[in-house]
């Protein structure tokens, strides 16, 4: 038994260019996936306040709430 050797896989340090690799990708991906909501959240808005110039919706104020009322 003394005779056996096992292998064992030799750990490195960390990769500094495959670390600087990935970390632009993750913020590549999600400041996509945040200028995507935000440009939703834009078009959301500019539809709103389209619609009541025109005139097809209306805003009602109670109090702390308020209510949109489609004409």
């Amino acid at each position: 038994m003394a005779g056996h050797k096992v292998a064992h896989a030799t750990l490195k340090g960390p990769s500094v260019v495959k670390e600087l690799l990935i970390g632009s990708v993750l913020a590549l991906a999600a400041g996509s996936l945040w200028k995507m909501h935000h440009w939703n959240e834009q078009r959301k808005v500019r539809t709103f306040y389209d619609l009541l110039d025109k005139g097809e919706i209306g805003v009602v104020d109670l109090g702390l709430h308020l209510f949109v009322n489609v004409l």
